[in-house]
């Protein structure tokens, strides 16, 4: 299988950073020019709130608002680039514009900014494809999301106000539909010698050690005897 899969790359580091700059330096640049960019996020089924699609992920309301994005954000993208390697990319891009036009579509008419939905998109494909891939690996990293972020399932409902929820189902859902129709490179779980269907207990080494009754059979090394054998070089002397 490949041997690429589960190894580390530039990109584990780099797609986690370039994610976490890129929305602090914008909250950065908002509040030095006192500027509001709210408006560049998403508003639903107005052609204008189209461009949120593109530019809503990076747009926050608050320090809060942008603290609470940034730690999900990093981790689950530095997962992704580790275990999905070569899906990382393609399912980031078109899984953030897919689930940008989720909430286009069905949201309320107010602007939905923040990166809460690519992180809802980061969690529900990470899980949701860890458990198709039937990789122990892999199912035990979707255990640790559910661990970890298991609680953010009930903010895709309308549960309190003030918050996007439609771009949580929205992310939640681009999540799943990228898990089921992602191909991605998993390596092969390696079987043990008895796994194989042409096992034959009675050739194995190991097991020719018990009786068939269980009991433990300690062999003896073979005594070879050792033959010693004697030649003997006559030389003539002067004399002769």
């Amino acid at each position: 299988m490949d041997s690429d899969s589960f190894k580390f790359s530039n990109a584990v580091v780099l797609a986690p950073l370039v994610a976490i700059l890129s929305i602090w330096v914008l909250f950065w640049a908002e509040v030095q020019l006192g500027i509001n960019l709210n408006d560049y996020g998403i508003y639903p089924r107005r052609l204008s709130g189209l461009r949120g699609v593109f530019f809503s992920p990076f747009i926050h309301s608050s320090i809060e608002h942008l603290y609470n994005n940034t730690i999900p954000l990093a981790v689950l993208t530095a997962f992704l680039f580790y275990f999905y390697q070569s899906a990382a990319l393609r399912v980031l891009l078109f899984g953030t514009l897919l689930s940008g036009l989720f909430t286009w579509a069905i949201a309320r008419p107010s602007y939905h900014i923040g990166a809460s939905g690519v992180i809802y998109l980061l969690a529900s494909f990470i899980f949701f494809k860890g458990i198709l891939a039937k990789n122990y690996r892999l199912v035990a990293l979707s255990l640790v999301v559910v661990f970890i972020y298991g609680s953010m399932i009930w903010y895709i409902f309308p549960v309190k106000d003030g918050i996007s929820w439609e771009g949580h189902l929205s992310g939640f859902v681009t999540g799943l539909v990228f898990a089921l129709v992602t191909k991605v490179r998993v390596p092969e779980v390696r079987k043990y010698a008895w796994e194989h269907d042409d096992y034959n207990e009675a050739d194995d080494p190991f097991l020719q050690h018990f009786d068939e009754h269980g009991n433990f059979i300690e062999t003896q090394p073979e005594e070879t005897e050792e033959t010693v054998e004697i030649r003997y070089h006559y030389k003539k002397s002067k004399e002769d």
